[in-house]
């Protein structure tokens, strides 16, 4: 009896749940920035780009 009151006491154990959900958001921003740059991958390299030639003085083309 001893025993399944232990399992009983883990499964309503809240201690770490605010780490966890704090992780989780974290995880989740961390996608959406990934898949974000992704998606604009080849538009953000050109913006690169015409930076790079302006700060040299070279057109782009």
């Amino acid at each position: 009896m001893n025993f399944i009151n232990k399992i009983k006491g883990l499964w309503s154990d809240n201690s770490g749940q605010g780490l966890v959900e704090y992780a989780l958001i974290l995880v989740l921003i961390s996608c959406a920035v990934v898949g974000i740059l992704y998606a604009m991958g080849i538009e953000i390299g050109e913006i690169f780009e015409a930076i790079l030639a302006a700060l040299e003085g070279t057109p782009t083309t």
